[in-house]
């Protein structure tokens, strides 16, 4: 089977895009928003970050700025702006916003070799990239965080899955889940 690499990464960079989105899915404002940890991770939040990412790694690093402000991501923007949601921010214009981004970058990949090189600029080093690079970077990151998701709404209602028909995982009903979690921890605290 012959396969074109630039191909293969925009879809697998696709699957994250929208396994992130699906995470928001039949939710209310709130659970969207709200802090399930610690650190604060919410799942408005990771796609507001993953945008202003994406804006970045297929924008400006190709010389190629997203053209509307995020001023969530500039240098003096308090720390983690990026990762929650203002209460004047709503969910449609985030998503909304996401979405823009995905097409800009999709734009930039689409009109770019594999071999374009460019500049992260808010990276130590000054040396040249290529696209290539950045789509593995991005594919990384952004799945990174639609694994942050999965777990944040499994702990809101959960839902688990790469998206809505998969969820990935063996078939198994509530009291299932519910034993081999219980199997789980008898062994771990064999380790107490």
């Amino acid at each position: 089977m012959v396969t074109d690499p630039k191909a293969d990464l925009v879809r697998y960079l696709q699957e994250a895009r929208e396994a992130l989105l699906w995470k928001l899915d039949g939710l209310s404002d709130y659970d969207i928003r709200r802090p399930l940890v610690p650190t604060g991770t919410n799942l408005l939040g990771l796609v507001k970050h993953v945008a202003g990412v994406e804006a970045g790694y297929l924008g400006v690093t190709f010389g190629r700025p997203f053209p509307e402000p995020m001023p969530w991501m500039a240098d003096d923007a308090e720390p983690n702006a990026d990762m929650w949601a203002e209460p004047s921010e709503t969910r449609e214009q985030i998503v909304d916003l996401y979405r823009r981004v995905w097409a800009h970058g999709d734009e930039t990949v689409a009109g770019l070799p594999l071999d374009a090189t460019g500049r992260v600029p808010w990276w130590p080093s000054s040396d040249e990239v290529t696209l290539h690079l950045i789509l593995v970077h991005v594919i990384a990151e952004t799945h990174r965080h639609a694994g942050h998701a999965d777990i944040v709404r499994e702990l809101i209602d959960e839902s688990v899955g790469v998206r809505a028909s998969n969820s990935n995982l063996p078939a198994g009903d509530r009291d299932w889940w519910a034993a081999y979690r219980d199997r789980l921890e008898r062994a771990a605290r064999r380790w107490r």
